[in-house]
């Protein structure tokens, strides 16, 4: 391997060296257009594209509905990232990062950013799939954090380099492949003595981890799953398959997805929408 790059003294931003993602990416933040997000008739507003971070708020809110609790139902509103919907003034105001997901909660005016801190509203809020007992709490909170601090070096790092950079370039990808290999090594131990992430009781654990790991070993991100060997981590597939039965998941995965070649449904306001694809 070679390396001809020497870093400056002081960075610049160059908008046409970044990859995939160049047209959207820049160093600053805050709007770069005037526009309202649109507010549906339900209790809440969630404005989303179908990537992991935003499947795991819509697969809660599904298990949410599916479990009874009529207050959950929502709209979905798309966010098209590809076309810079996120730095939209009103967007903005929900979350001031940019990022999808977001969530507006009408009941009570409040907004909601960071898909972690979204589950963990809507489960408090609900009362649902985050137990009260300290101990079962603390441990689904533990992973809930393991995977936002991990998923970047799945994402942003070995799906970056391996998948979308211009160009191939070998120290990052194997850095970042040897970091995800030890994060689905550390998911297959904990998933080898318990049903679950966080113990024998589903919760939101699962529900933020599956978009990602569960999604890798599926084969359903960076088309990745033979490069880093996820056969070898049984019971990470054995977990992932499970999940993807559940009939939340099915629905969750599919709302605000209008990329890939499978099912769409961008926008969802009713769960009248699942009809035509018989979920």
């Amino acid at each position: 391997m070679t390396n001809n790059y020497t870093p400056p003294k002081v960075w610049t931003w160059d908008s046409e060296n970044g990859g995939k993602f160049a047209h959207i990416n820049r160093p600053v933040s805050g709007a770069t257009h005037n526009k309202a997000m649109q507010v549906g008739k339900h209790p809440l507003q969630l404005y989303s594209l179908a990537t992991p971070n935003g499947v795991k708020v819509t697969i809660m809110l599904e298990e949410l509905l599916l479990a009874g609790h009529s207050a959950a139902e929502y709209d979905a509103w798309l966010i098209d990232i590809s076309k810079g919907d996120q730095f939209a003034s009103g967007f903005v105001e929900i979350n001031p990062n940019s990022k999808i997901p977001a969530l507006l909660d009408t009941t009570n005016g409040m907004r909601i950013f960071e898909s972690g801190s979204i589950l963990v509203y809507l489960a408090d809020k609900f009362n649902a799939f985050l137990s009260k007992d300290l101990a079962k709490r603390t441990e689904v909170m533990s992973w809930l954090f393991w995977q936002m601090g991990s998923a970047p070096f799945l994402g942003g790092g070995f799906g970056h380099f391996y998948a979308y950079a211009p160009e191939k370039y070998e120290y990052p990808i194997n850095r970042y492949a040897m970091e995800v290999k030890r994060q689905l090594d550390v998911l297959d131990k904990q998933l080898a003595v318990h049903e679950y992430i966080a113990g024998d009781e589903y919760s939101i654990a699962d529900m933020a981890i599956w978009p990602w790991y569960g999604g890798l070993v599926l084969g359903q991100l960076y088309n990745a799953a033979e490069f880093l060997d996820v056969q070898s981590y049984s019971h990470v597939l054995r977990w992932a398959k499970q999940l993807a039965q559940r009939p939340a998941v099915k629905r969750g995965h599919l709302v605000n997805r209008s990329f890939g070649d499978g099912a769409q449904l961008p926008e969802r306001h009713n769960s009248s929408d699942f009809i035509p694809f018989n979920l």
